[in-house]
């Protein structure tokens, strides 16, 4: 399986380094934190009514909606903030508002040490080998970007092959994906220029380390895949957007194509395209023996895919149908000649394999794998064996099976946590990486012969995971449903006192929180803090249905069974609704926003990060329009009413007091563009809702998360843990329990 970058089809997470958590809870509803529970500095009570928030411009604008009368006064924030002046003014004024409050927080150089100290570690990717060369990328530890490096076996020692830290002076331009060509001669790589998801396409020599004259524009939400002789590559891009409207335009008619080596982007060839669909977005990969070309066409992020198969050994590539109609989710996984091995949650909401005979004139699906309990989420065909990885409660099981399906037994994991597959290696080995919430990535090379596993790269970490402990949690939602959730902290925490907790959260788009490690999160519990993740209906960790069960008109189900978590931290005692903080991005962002509106009672502190807050114009810009299938369409009467329910922005409540609020935004943010954020903010500050402090922190040259330089994601954090410790009563040490003594 190749490298993919289809990004569109998920509301991906936060960057990966920082992403990927009696009374009765009805007794204190509504209570303020008392004046002797507010966070000091330096001895004296914090004045948050000193705050002075810089004055927003409101615009008279009101619109009939389906007889509703709704206001946005602040619709004109989102202006490009590269086009509008008074737009980046605006952005000015609100940084230097928050830079002046945040740098009056204890503990946040603390907070900046011990993410270093936590950051400095060497992480390498799953590797991809052809003709005996492997790549991989790698980072020695405090690099603001991973390096390529390419190994001439998979023992060598790796030489550099691409340094994105060489590429811009402020390190903002990262290694956006790539992929080694069957030959081994060249990699096709994309660069992401400032965290946008615009892509620019180049390929680079392996053996001379130059790069070639070709370069491809416009690619996004796209895959990179060679073809089987070396000669080009696949890829998936838009047309140019109109002029300052790179940032800001839908994205409509994606188009497939074909780029040969040495040409221009003129000559490439245009392999599949739906004019008369201009919302299907397409992006295809090759199999591995270089035979065939599967296109998968979707128009929402949903389960629901159309497949066409190109025989690439044929001279006219016309795209033939697998499956005509959008009603399921197909994902490859390998192929064994013309028999084609897949994912689908067709007949199966946990999903199974099945087996299509392409050569066949209509090809049928047939069963290999049956669906299981546990829910299918990943898997590969390798040397005439099924690999696949189920989440069982949440965490990953490794199995293997022949291809008529006959299990072969699980494969030993290191403990509990998350697995996953990827890359490609010769004959007879696998790789795969796991992680926990304490075990940072290792890489696993598998016999394919003996099933048995050795460390391929392992790094050494500035802390002793033994000094840590994780456990999970299930707890009942308001409609009786049992939720999971993973709590987190250092095992010589006394957890029969209340703590500081933060609990993070995402909920939608089929997408599961499954255990992995994040210096970010380590450096929040080494100060003493504890971690709650909490597995949302909305994702995918029990399958359709727990997906189902939070979207669209149930969409109110995932707000509920995250305030049920911070309710149940607060009745069982870890924490107090004065010690609980809450965090969460993208979808999680509006997770964040909708239950700081409906609960505002229930936490200390909210930290929402690029967050989708305005729902009634979410499908007006960039990518947006691709989330209805999670979220409705603005333009249809019941979801409208369903979205005006719970829409952060239009659901600030005055007259209530709510609890400090650090909105997280970039400018370049090409995902959920910071219009989202900006007018969230400015509706904040003017609303009647206590005296905490509410602000907004707009990063620059920076986007939705990936790509981020890891000085600006040290500088991100020590800002979003000194901002939650000050309202969570978190004592930060000057000297910080970091990092514990390195394991032996």
């Amino acid at each position: 399986m190749k490298t993919l970058l289809f990004a569109a089809a998920a509301m991906a997470t936060i960057a990966a380094l920082g992403s990927g958590m009696t009374a009765s809870a009805a007794a204190q509803q509504g209570t303020p934190p008392n004046a002797a529970d507010r966070p000091t500095r330096n001895g004296e009570e914090m004045n948050e009514a000193a705050l002075e928030y810089p004055e927003t411009r409101r615009q008279d604008l009101v619109e009939d909606t389906f007889g509703e009368q709704v206001s946005d006064p602040y619709r004109w924030l989102e202006n490009d903030v590269r086009e509008d002046n008074d737009v980046r003014a605006w952005v000015e004024a609100e940084n230097r508002v928050t830079d002046s409050y945040l740098a009056t927080l204890p503990g946040r150089e603390v907070f900046a040490n011990a993410l270093r100290q936590l950051i400095d570690y060497e992480r390498f990717s799953l590797p991809q080998e052809a003709q005996g060369k492997y790549i991989y990328t790698y980072n020695d530890g405090l690099q603001n970007q991973a390096v390529l490096m390419i190994r001439d076996s998979a023992e060598a020692e790796g030489r550099v092959l691409l340094d994105p830290n060489t590429w811009s002076q402020d390190d903002t331009i990262a290694l956006g994906g790539y992929d080694l060509a069957p030959d081994g001669r060249h990699v096709v790589y994309a660069q992401q220029d400032g965290g946008s998801d615009w892509r620019t396409v180049l390929v680079v020599d392996t053996a001379t380390g130059e790069t070639l004259d070709d370069r491809i524009e416009w690619m996004k939400f796209s895959g990179l895949d060679w073809d089987g002789d070396s000669q080009g590559f696949f890829y998936s891009r838009f047309q140019e957007p109109a002029e300052g409207q790179k940032f800001q335009s839908l994205n409509l008619n994606q188009q497939l194509y074909y780029h040969k080596l040495g040409t221009a982007q003129t000559a490439d060839r245009l392999v599949y395209e739906t004019p008369d669909e201009p919302k299907l977005g397409h992006t295809a990969e090759v199999t591995d023996d270089g035979r065939w070309l599967v296109i998968y066409s979707v128009e929402g992020t949903d389960e629901r895919v159309a497949v066409h198969l190109v025989d690439l050994q044929s001279g006219d590539w016309t795209p033939r149908a697998l499956v005509a109609e959008r009603q399921n989710n197909w994902n490859l996984i390998g192929s064994e000649g013309e028999t084609l091995y897949f994912i689908t949650n067709a007949d199966a909401p946990r999903q199974r394999v099945v087996a299509m005979d392409v050569g066949a004139e209509t090809p049928q699906p047939r069963g290999i794998v049956a669906e299981d309990e546990a829910v299918l989420d990943g898997g590969t065909v390798k040397d005439g064996k099924l690999y696949l990885t189920y989440l069982d409660d949440v965490k990953t099981d490794l199995r293997r099976f022949d291809l008529d399906g006959s299990p072969l037994g699980r494969v030993e994991l290191p403990g509990i946590g998350t697995a996953y597959l990827g890359g490609e290696a010769a004959e007879g080995e696998l790789y795969y990486g796991f992680t926990s919430f304490t075990v940072p990535d290792r890489i696993y090379r598998l016999d394919t012969g003996s099933g048995d596993s050795a460390v391929w790269e392992a790094p050494e970490v500035p802390f002793d995971p033994e000094a840590y402990t994780a456990r999970q949690v299930f707890y009942p939602s308001k409609d009786g449903t049992e939720v999971p959730m993973f709590i987190v902290h250092r095992r010589d925490l006394d957890m029969n006192a209340p703590q500081p907790t933060l609990l993070y959260g995402y909920g939608g788009f089929n997408i599961s929180l499954t255990p992995g490690y994040s210096p970010a999160r380590m450096a929040w519990m080494a100060e003493g803090g504890v971690l709650a993740v909490a597995n949302l209906r909305g994702g995918g960790e029990y399958g359709k249905a727990w997906h189902d069960a939070g979207r669209l008109m149930n969409k109110q189900n995932v707000f509920d069974d995250f305030i049920a978590a911070g309710e149940y931290l607060v009745e069982s005692g870890v924490t107090t609704k004065d010690k609980l903080a809450i965090q969460g991005g993208s979808n999680g962002g509006l997770l964040v926003g909708a239950v700081t509106n409906q609960r505002p009672d229930l936490f200390a502190a909210a930290m929402p990060a690029v967050g989708v807050m305005d729902m009634l114009r979410f499908d007006q810009f960039t990518a947006g329009r691709y989330w209805v299938d999670d979220y409705g369409y603005p333009d249809r009467e019941a979801d409208f009413r369903n979205l005006l329910t719970y829409s952060p922005y239009h659901n600030i409540e005055s007259g209530k007091d709510y609890p400090a609020i650090l909105v997280t935004t970039a400018d370049t943010d090409d995902r959920v563009v910071p219009g989202h954020s900006f007018k969230y903010a400015a509706a904040l500050q003017e609303a009647d809702i206590g005296t905490e402090p509410h602000l907004i922190r707009i990063e620059t040259r920076a986007g939705h998360g990936s790509g981020k330089p890891v000085d600006k994601i040290i500088e991100e954090y020590s800002d979003l843990w000194a901002f939650a410790a000050a309202h969570t009563g978190l004592t930060v040490e000057e000297t910080p329990a970091a990092a514990a003594a390195p394991a032996n």
